[in-house]
């Protein structure tokens, strides 16, 4: 096997999340993740815990799509509210042979699936805030993925494992790294008020007091490499032009632009994918108001690779989410939607804290 992979899986299981004796661990994934599944489900059972494996298909999110009867997209499986309600450990690993599955998909048909999800999502969460549920995404690189990156598989393997650290044997120990230095970042965020992003075509504040600051350092997503919050639900004022195509659900939204007024999208427009935009924005009440507000500082992501697994952590970077806010960060936004769209700040970009100037052309100031 590839040392690479079991160094991820070490990653994984070793710091992303802890696991203990007798634990239920889920292990969700797709069929072409297969060498990085197994090296997670040797390591679970070696720890004495309780594998699940939950594997899909291309076809099988399509099929279900397609064929689905109207009570199948509106109602929960007994079973999987019991997983939600029960597991102790959520281990989803993304990877895929075709990136475009469920680009022809009725999104109607998607968009109540999400709306009959959104029991699931709460559960999910307040038994991660009382601290029931532990939870972890990570990649595993695929010639789909890496054709959508526009890199070779060869490429893509090489920049996937350097921007998760398994490229070297002291994977854990960079990890550790990266969180002391954004706990400093995030230690000088706490208590400030208001943040401002400017940039080009951007002029855009949040009002981020009583909210908490999370150190996102590997914890739950892999990659990472953030520092995010949930800003006041009623506090987003200005405008934001996104750099990067913003991609959700398989859907390519381009050049999105965004107006808010107490807290809420007024005015919105894209160059493509406008009406899907219009659609997302329709899910629910909390769809169109902002649920996380972060800066990205994995500078060994150093590109835009069509992945929000990535993209979102890109050093440089800043990236706000139209609907589901964060309880851990003091987040009170509900919906069924979180859609990440990213701004890069590496050109001219500043942000502020309460009127002082701490990050400057995708660098911070403060370090």
């Amino acid at each position: 096997m590839d040392r690479r992979v079991e160094n991820l899986a070490s990653v994984i299981t070793d710091y992303s999340v802890k696991i203990d004796e007798e634990m239920e661990v889920i292990i969700m994934g797709h069929y072409s993740a297969q060498p990085l599944i197994e090296a997670i489900m040797k390591r679970v059972v070696e720890k004495g815990a309780h594998p699940i494996l939950s594997i899909y298909t291309d076809n099988s999110e399509f099929i279900y799509y397609k064929y689905a009867k109207e009570n199948l997209l509106t109602s929960i499986p007994k079973y999987r509210r019991f997983l939600y309600e029960n597991a102790d450990v959520f281990i989803n690993i993304e990877s895929t042979v075709n990136t475009r599955a469920l680009t022809n998909v009725d999104h109607e048909r998607v968009q109540r699936r999400m709306a009959a999800n959104a029991p699931l999502i709460e559960i999910f969460q307040e038994r991660e805030k009382r601290g029931e549920l532990q939870w972890v995404i990570a990649p595993y690189p695929t010639l789909g993925l890496a054709q959508e990156a526009e890199m070779s598989l060869l490429e893509y393997e090489e920049f996937v494992y350097a921007a998760c650290m398994a490229d070297r044997e002291d994977a854990v120990e960079r990890w550790r790294e990266l969180e002391e230095m954004q706990r400093r970042v995030t230690e000088y965020l706490e208590g400030k008020r208001e943040i401002r992003i400017v940039g080009e075509d951007t002029d855009i504040t949040f009002r981020v007091d009583g909210r908490k600051w999370v150190n996102s350092a590997g914890h739950k997503n892999l990659p990472d490499g953030e520092v995010f919050t949930s800003p006041l639900e009623n506090s987003a004022e200005g405008y934001i032009r996104f750099t990067y195509p913003a991609i959700y659900r398989g859907v390519e939204v381009r050049d999105i632009f965004l107006k808010f007024e107490n807290g809420e999208v007024v005015e919105y427009d894209a160059s493509r994918g406008r009406d899907f935009l219009e659609r997302m924005l329709s899910v629910d009440e909390g769809a169109k108001r902002v649920g996380e507000l972060a800066i990205g500082t994995n500078y060994a992501i150093d590109r835009f690779t069509r992945n929000i697994l990535f993209d979102e952590k890109i050093g440089g970077t800043v990236h706000i989410a139209l609907g589901r806010g964060f309880p851990e960060a003091g987040g009170g936004n509900v919906s069924s939607l979180h859609w990440d769209m990213i701004k890069d700040m590496r050109n001219g970009g500043r942000i502020y804290a309460d009127g002082e100037l701490f990050y400057e052309n995708g660098k911070f100031l403060i370090l």
